[in-house]
């Protein structure tokens, strides 16, 4: 059973960092695509960062410069380090595991919120 645990949301004021932490287990972790998406209140669910399994990295133009998507297939774990944050970082981030010919793997969410 593939599990997937997103963690370190929290409220911040702009101008300060997070970093999010996705664990799972389940899975052959270094063989997926992993990214971090995020959904503000309302609108639809966009792509933030992604980090593919040779560790090439994309990130949403809004973010870029700011936020640092790493991997480490060793404790099966992918982060997103947030610098600078804005209040239109303000969402709930979920972690995503895709591959081709497997299903994708969502995580449960973690709420950030960045406010003064």
């Amino acid at each position: 059973q593939v599990q997937v645990v997103e963690s370190g949301g929290g409220l911040v004021q702009p101008g300060e960092s997070l970093r999010l932490s996705c664990a799972t287990s389940g899975t052959i972790f270094s063989m997926y695509v992993l990214g971090w998406y995020r959904q503000a209140q309302g609108q639809q669910r966009d792509l933030v960062a992604s980090i593919t399994n040779d560790g090439t990295t994309n990130y949403k133009d809004s973010v870029k410069g700011r936020f640092t998507i790493s991997r480490d297939n060793a404790k099966n774990t992918v982060y997103l380090q947030m610098n600078s944050l804005k209040p239109e970082d303000t969402a709930v981030y979920y972690c995503n595991l895709r591959r081709s010919g497997f299903p994708a793997y969502w995580g449960q969410g973690t709420q950030v919120t960045v406010s003064s």
